[in-house]
């Protein structure tokens, strides 16, 4: 039996391949950071620009490049103080805890604007429990601890959790 002429067109076998997208265009790849000299100044500075200019994946990076490199000098030197320093000379030679403790408060201040409350808990607590005499020179012209705003905000985000 033969089909009517109508119906019997040629069919390919198989479906014509659909017309290929144009791929997308690359996504350019994230600057890579420049840690500078790798000071723990110059990593702070940078965490600290992060956090001022609200782009947070830089400031959590220069902030743990620092706690990466000179946490065991900072918890060192935390250790062979039995208070903190109070003259401006004697604070700037505990350079690794201010650093560092620094860089801990900034992370959880990421971490936190990032709305990561929970997670920004941890770095605040390291801070207050092992850098408590760590210092920041603000620009003003006076030492403030980071440990001591810290604490406010261990107390505020465990606060938080509770609701």
């Amino acid at each position: 039996m033969s089909l009517p002429a109508a119906m019997a067109e040629d069919k390919p076998a198989t479906p014509p391949a659909a017309p290929a997208t144009p791929a997308a265009p690359a996504t350019p790849a994230a600057p890579a950071l420049d840690f500078g000299d790798y000071s723990s100044a110059t990593l702070t500075t940078k965490a600290w620009e992060g956090l001022n200019a609200k782009n947070y994946t830089n400031a959590k990076a220069y902030a743990q490049k620092c706690i990466d490199m000179f946490k065991d000098k900072a918890v060192e030197m935390q250790k062979a103080l039995t208070a903190p320093a109070t003259e401006k000379e004697e604070v700037f030679k505990s350079w690794a805890l201010n650093d560092v403790g620094t860089c801990y408060f900034i992370l959880g201040q990421a971490l936190e604007a990032e709305g990561k409350g929970k997670e920004a808990i941890v770095p605040f607590k390291f801070l207050v429990e092992n850098l408590g005499y760590a210092q920041c020179w603000d620009a003003k012209g006076w030492f403030w601890k980071p440990a001591d705003a810290a604490r406010e905000r261990v107390k505020a985000l465990e606060f938080e959790a509770l609701k």
